[in-house]
């Protein structure tokens, strides 16, 4: 019953049905095992990674900004603490939508901490901090694969060549559980492609509001005018890890009940889900604390390990997880 109101008759916010989450899901659950997959092979952890950023010195900051810094990196491991204890459930279903809000928001403040121990920088807002993180870290060879997945423009032929770069060859489908690196680097490809091309069109309905557009005359981009002043507006807008993750966040907490949550074959779909998200998450936050370390210094980063394990009122321990 409620799947054929939901889907078929459709709510006030989207009148023509909401989307199946039988296609939905898959799709899912496969992104994350992929990037997990591609995180432990590339062997993150804190000395690999401290070894990555080694040309990385101490950056002079105003107390304020060292604060955000540790700030958000506190954020974050509480986030990683809540999905190590969802891990301890036996029913996937009950923890998997707050988990992607745990697993999103812990990416969120790690990559804040991030942007702003590079420059001080920090935006309160998800497109502002997706921007920034992109703008600062990812376009400058300053995340560590899978994290750097990204592509440079939502021009069609532009990121359909970045992405086949990246996709290697793969045969791996969003749509099949990745087992091996090869699947998981096709998965990945894919969501980026997916991404993409979700962000290409929502910039393209914000074109049609624009005056620039409505100047034109015209109702779509077919005239050599319209796809020139479309291509100009596609061709600033990048798309990186954060920017899927704030996409990925937005269907678990917005759009979709009947999402991760309905139906006979979803706790066989989500089994090993939150394992996944946890390890990604460790993975993404292991990166970005270690950054975190070279900006700050080693003193500096030492007294706040130890004071996170000494006076933290959650489980996971800081030195467990940046050193």
């Amino acid at each position: 019953m409620l799947y054929n109101r939901i889907i078929k008759q459709g709510t006030i916010n989207e009148p023509e049905g909401k989307p199946d989450p039988q296609f939905a899901l898959p799709a899912t659950v496969n992104w994350m095992r992929a990037l997990r997959i591609l995180a432990e092979d590339e062997g993150i952890d804190f000395t690999a990674a401290i070894s990555y950023y080694r040309q990385e010195g101490k950056r002079n900051m105003d107390a304020r900004v060292e604060n955000t810094v540790l700030e958000q990196l506190f954020l974050g491991l509480h986030h990683l603490s809540a999905l190590d204890q969802f891990r301890g459930g036996t029913t996937a279903a009950d923890y998997a939508r707050v988990g992607v809000l745990a697993w999103y928001y812990g990416i969120a403040n790690a990559a804040s901490a991030m942007t702003a121990a590079q420059s001080g920088s920090f935006q309160e807002d998800h497109a502002g901090t997706a921007r920034l993180w992109d703008e600062q870290i990812a376009s400058r060879s300053l995340a560590m694969a899978p994290f750097s997945w990204r592509v440079s423009s939502l021009v069609g032929k532009t990121y359909k060549t970045e992405i086949d770069a990246l996709r290697n060859a793969s045969s791996g489908k969003l749509q099949t559980q990745p087992i091996t690196k090869d699947d998981a680097q096709g998965a990945a490809a894919g969501y980026l492609s997916g991404s993409a091309k979700w962000y290409a069109w929502k910039t393209e309905e914000d074109l049609r509001r624009n005056r620039a557009f409505r100047d034109l005359g015209v109702d779509n981009f077919r005239s050599k005018p319209a796809r020139a002043l479309r291509d100009q507006w596609l061709d600033r807008k990048p798309v990186g890890f954060v920017h899927q993750a704030a996409r990925y966040r937005g269907k678990a907490n917005y759009r979709e009940a009947l999402f991760l949550a309905y139906g006979p074959g979803t706790e066989t779909l989500l089994s090993g889900y939150i394992d996944d998200m946890h390890a990604v998450l460790k993975a993404f936050l292991v990166m970005a604390g270690a950054f975190a370390s070279r900006k700050l210094g080693k003193n500096l980063w030492l007294e706040f390990v130890a004071d996170v394990d000494a006076k933290k009122a959650f489980t996971t321990s800081a030195s467990n997880i940046w050193t």
